[in-house]
């Protein structure tokens, strides 16, 4: 007997978690819909030299190559990492038959070679929106796009979540208006202040930055700000701090932060949080990550930010702005904790009874004019004790069992109360919340004391 061995950092999930996992993609596609995001989803693959351009992201590239491939042969193809590098090259590539400014949403399986862990896999989907200019792109563009993704992830059973949000211009105007030479090496050090005590970012500051220690201690002043309102823009100024570029990004972060007041609620928050800065190059304004209750363990569970030169063919430019959610990240560790769960494991709101075999065709007849109006049925799989087929349908979750009499009548039991009914196969219909599984949400105790 050959033994299966799991492998690690490609979840598979049970029917009843995707069911989940698709209830939860089909709300975000409806909410990024209604703000007139079009759907589109790229190739698996691109060239590894561009895929490779990030640089710290190369060792951890799934290259694509034939078995039969001649030995010494360098893998020219290698699975995407994320949405954004294919979405870039998707632009580029369809330029001339796109409209600006182009909005689309992509929800896809992503492939990154890490060390597997909690929150973190090696096959994984993310949900990313994005909006993307010619040449130009207004800033009231970044205030959409964190706001489509608060009012969509607000939708969703989920935990509370924290939207942080900071400028890049900001940051880098704040390095440049105190003198630190090395503006691009100050971004990636404070980057690292969730992983690394204030002291020994302080010192890599002074290293590779060539901060002194007092411009130093000022970059800590600066990231030690998050309020919910507009009210860090006077918190800066009072660190005494003067730059054009600095007066740009509290500007758009004011307008991000106000722009988003009226989507907020107890269960999403958006806050100035002045210590974000995500390390990567390109982005060149508005900076997230987003952060969820009682899982502070996965970090960011979403992020993103303005990118004004990230796709360019030379002639023409393309700036945008967009927000990624980790679908998988998010998900999976809510399922394996029983946060959410589906109310059944089957799409079937309805098991048609079987009397005994010769009947079969009758019972058929039945599902068929249930689902001839979108009510998910199966057929009882054997003729059993009536019983028995009910207590398949409990095992399944599925909510109510159908019967037909001998004299041609028929009646529906809802099987969680026990009531029974007369009903007819041409205009029955189950209430609203059993036409479909629904997902349930229920924080476990732990997490509750958390938030």
């Amino acid at each position: 007997m050959v033994k299966i061995v799991p492998l690690s950092g490609f979840p598979e999930l049970l029917p009843e978690q995707r069911v989940v996992e698709r209830e939860v993609i089909a709300a975000l596609s409806r909410t990024f819909e209604l703000h007139g995001f079009a759907n589109i989803e790229t190739r698996v693959v691109e060239p590894i030299d561009r895929l490779a351009k990030g640089g710290e992201i190369d060792k951890e590239i799934y290259a694509l190559q034939r078995l039969n491939a001649a030995p010494g042969d360098r893998a020219e193809l290698g699975m995407h990492f994320d949405l954004t590098v294919p979405f870039a090259r998707y632009v580029l590539e369809n330029a001339g038959k796109l409209e600006f400014p182009f909005r689309r949403f992509q929800i896809q399986p992503a492939w990154r070679g890490e060390r597997p862990q909690e929150g973190r896999y090696r096959q994984f989907t993310q949900a990313d929106i994005d909006i993307v200019g010619r040449d130009t792109l207004g800033s009231h563009h970044d205030v959409e796009v964190v706001r489509v993704m608060v009012e969509a992830l607000g939708a969703l059973p989920l935990p509370p979540l924290s939207f942080q949000v900071n400028n890049r211009k900001l940051i880098q105007g704040f390095y440049r208006g105190l003198g630190i030479p090395n503006v691009t090496a100050a971004i990636k050090v404070i980057d690292k202040l969730d992983k690394l005590p204030a002291d020994v970012v302080a010192e890599q500051l002074v290293e590779q930055a060539g901060a002194t220690p007092e411009q130093a201690q000022q970059c800590l002043q600066l990231a030690s700000i998050r309020v919910g309102d507009t009210s860090f823009v006077e918190q800066v100024r009072g660190l005494g701090v003067e730059d054009d570029l600095l007066d740009a990004g509290l500007a758009e972060l004011a307008a991000v932060i106000e722009g988003c007041a009226d989507a907020t609620s107890e269960r999403v928050t958006v806050e100035a949080n002045l210590r974000i800065a995500r390390g990567l190059d390109y982005y060149t304004g508005t900076v997230l990550e987003i952060f969820m209750a009682g899982y502070e363990r996965l970090k960011s569970v979403g992020g993103g930010g303005r990118y004004d030169a990230l796709a360019s063919d030379g002639r023409t430019t393309y700036p945008g702005v967009g927000v990624s959610f980790g679908v998988s990240r998010t998900l999976i560790p809510l399922i394996a904790d029983g946060v959410l769960a589906s109310s059944r494991k089957v799409p079937s709101a309805v098991l048609v009874a079987v009397t005994d075999e010769e009947r079969r065709p009758t019972s058929a007849a039945v599902a068929a004019a249930l689902r001839a109006r979108g009510i998910a049925c199966e057929l009882s799989a054997d003729a059993a004790k009536f019983g028995k087929q009910i207590r398949a349908a409990e095992r399944r979750g599925i909510p109510f069992v159908w019967f037909t009499q001998e004299d041609g009548t028929h009646e529906i039991k809802d099987i969680r109360t026990g009531e029974q009914l007369a009903a007819d196969p041409a205009t029955w219909t189950p209430p609203e919340a059993d036409l479909r599984p629904q997902v349930r949400f229920e924080l476990t105790p732990d997490i509750k004391e958390n938030q």
